[in-house]
């Protein structure tokens, strides 16, 4: 194709996303952006209606639509484009399901990166924490359908019978804290050597920089969890490991349970080859921790942290012990993007596209909180103040009012929108306990118990 008619249909491409922008996201993702990752991996779109630029439109307005299925995101194309004027496609998701297929995943990748990484780098100065970035580090699993492919990359539990369970797939991410946008994330399977949460975090980081401060709990907390970035300049604030005998006698005394120690590097370990082992330093300088937790309810009442903010004089031991319990905002994001988006059951039946899938979650769920930022932003408040669940009603709400407004109108619903945004403000509910059980009974009715095919069977004998 000659590169003249390229850049021609790409620049078309463009102007129908701005004739009719499907969500308002046009400052965080604009077209030009989209196009450039496109671009970088790679990808030549054909003169067709899904063009990879509308298909990645489509596949983001699925995610964040409350349906979720590849059904309605065709019908919503097909109404977009007759509003506009424009050829429509046929009414069949086999094409839509073909156009996905044919999106990489580096795109989606390299997208939802970049839009968490402008996030971060236009937080205003008063958002961070003592004029430092936090990130938060954490994981979770994800399940999906039960198919032969997504069996062989993400393996049900030994525990589980063939045919009666589920893949499961484990997921770590990084986290910001000011922002709640996701950074990175490294996805694995739950079962195997180097499967772990700290061995998918191993793998990731590229997106920390020097002066960047990582606050994780007590399974990163050890010491090639804190060597690894220590030496690439990033801080570390843990709850101590389990395993790990404290003694505040030892070390150079800070205050009451407050001292710094020196960690020696242990033996390599059997994941770790020579060259990383004698890369990494003899020792590290940790400061532990201990205070107590005066809540009625909680399930701890002491903590002992580790950390590498060694000054006392900046971080006191009261700061550490606040920023440590903010920690905890990272297992909100983990539930607004598994139960609040629906990511928690998966619906691709490939684990390529299981994979796109997730990433097209972590994008469409950074959007969300630049929506949430600029709210906060423009009626002075912070991320964390504001619903992840009321933004995205009010950005459902608002959507296809926004995709067929007028350019004069268009001012004013952002506007609308991003104050009805902050107005869905997080219930301050200091120390709230409550309890780890479900009131709601649960519909009566059996578990499958063997796979679905002899049940089947052994129903059809019975008649």
């Amino acid at each position: 194709m000659d590169n003249t008619i390229a850049r021609r249909r790409v620049r078309d491409q463009i102007e129908l996303l701005r004739d009719a922008p499907p969500l308002p996201f046009a400052d965080l993702l604009p077209a030009e952006t989209v196009a450039e990752a496109l671009a970088a991996e790679g990808v030549k779109g054909r003169d067709r209606i899904l063009t990879p630029l509308m298909t990645l439109w489509m596949f983001l307005s699925q995610i964040l639509s409350p349906d979720h299925s590849c059904r309605d995101a065709v019908m919503r194309l097909i109404s977009d484009l007759t509003v506009l004027g424009r050829p429509a496609c046929e009414p069949s998701t086999d094409a839509y399901g073909r156009a996905r297929q044919r999106l990489p995943l580096g795109v989606l990748q390299r997208l939802a990166r970049e839009t968490a990484t402008t996030l971060q780098k236009a937080s205003p100065s008063h958002w961070l924490w003592k004029g430092r970035h936090v990130d938060l580090v954490d994981g979770t699993n994800v399940s999906m359908p039960d198919t032969p492919d997504n069996q062989k990359a993400f393996p049900q539990s030994r525990s589980q019978k063939p045919g009666c369970g589920f893949p499961v797939a484990r997921v770590v991410a990084i986290i910001g804290l000011v922002t709640g946008a996701i950074r990175d994330l490294a996805m694995g399977p739950c079962i195997g050597k180097e499967t772990g949460e700290t061995a998918l975090f191993r793998g990731m980081g590229g997106v920390l920089s020097r002066g960047d401060l990582v606050l994780a709990d007590r399974y990163f907390s050890s010491f090639f969890g804190l060597a690894g970035l220590v030496v690439r300049g990033v801080d570390v604030l843990t709850r101590m490991h389990q395993h790990r005998h404290v003694d505040f006698r030892r070390g150079r005394r800070l205050g009451v349970t407050d001292h710094i120690v020196t960690w020696e590097k242990p033996d390599r370990p059997s994941w770790m080859d020579r060259a990383t082992y004698d890369a990494m330093p003899d020792t590290i300088t940790v400061r532990e921790v201990r205070f107590s937790v005066a809540v009625p309810g909680f399930r701890v009442h002491e903590l002992v942290l580790a950390t590498t903010l060694v000054d006392r004089t900046r971080y006191s031991k009261e700061d550490l012990a606040d920023l440590y319990m903010l920690r905890w905002n990272v297992e909100l994001d983990l539930r607004s993007i598994k139960s609040v988006m629906q990511m928690d059951v998966l619906r691709c039946k490939s684990a390529e596209m299981v994979r796109k899938e997730v990433w097209m979650h972590v994008l469409g769920y950074n959007l969300i909180r630049g929506l949430m930022a600029a709210a906060a932003e423009e009626h002075s408040t912070e991320p964390r103040h504001v619903s992840f669940q009321g933004t995205l009603q009010a950005l459902n709400a608002f959507r296809d009012e926004l995709a067929r407004a007028s350019a004069a109108a268009r001012p004013l619903l952002l506007a609308a929108l991003l104050r009805s945004i902050a107005a869905q403000v997080v219930g301050h509910r200091p120390d709230r306990v409550e309890p780890r059980k479900v009131k709601r009974r649960p519909k009566p009715g059996g578990h499958l118990n063997e796979p679905r095919q002899e049940a089947r069977k052994r129903l059809r004998t019975n008649k």
